[in-house]
């Protein structure tokens, strides 16, 4: 039997797979590289400042929007996404997606969500044909004062 779980890994997967050449800022990087990921993503980009961080939304082609959040350190804490795909999840998570496949394909999920939660990465996965949204973030990288309830 398949599982929803198991159709989102394997679409988040074939997604990675797909399309190597999608960029965006990674998790836990910097955010210098957003200005190359709008070129190369052809994306519009609307920059939000707020108390103690800033978010980077990207547009994307495909409907999906994919925000990107930065401390002040200038450092990518969180990532989220909604709309009709999956953006990179490869590229967005960087260096944590191969911990993020490993979590995931152990964890049990319910039926349209996936959540996986370390002490380094907490991811929460969900959706269904053309509407997924998500988020990812590093717990010990939310700057002081941010509310999570914001990251989405």
């Amino acid at each position: 039997m398949i599982t929803v779980k198991k159709c989102v890994l394997a679409v988040g997967l074939l997604v990675a797979a797909l399309s190597p050449c999608i960029a965006a800022a990674a998790l836990g990087e910097a955010e210098a590289s957003v200005g190359a990921d709008v070129t190369q993503l052809h994306a519009s980009i609307k920059i939000n400042s707020r108390a103690g961080y800033r978010v980077h939304e990207l547009d994307l082609p495909s409907g999906t929007r994919l925000r990107e959040f930065v401390g002040m350190d200038g450092q990518v804490f969180a990532v989220a996404w909604n709309g009709p795909t999956i953006p990179d999840l490869r590229q967005a998570f960087g260096r944590y997606f191969d911990s993020y496949i490993s979590a995931a394909q152990s964890k049990h999920a319910g039926h349209n969500q996936l959540q996986v939660k370390q002490s380094d990465l907490v991811v929460q996965s969900g959706g269904h044909m053309r509407a997924f949204a998500g988020r990812a973030y590093l717990p010990q990288s939310i700057p002081s004062g941010v509310d999570l309830g914001d990251v989405h």
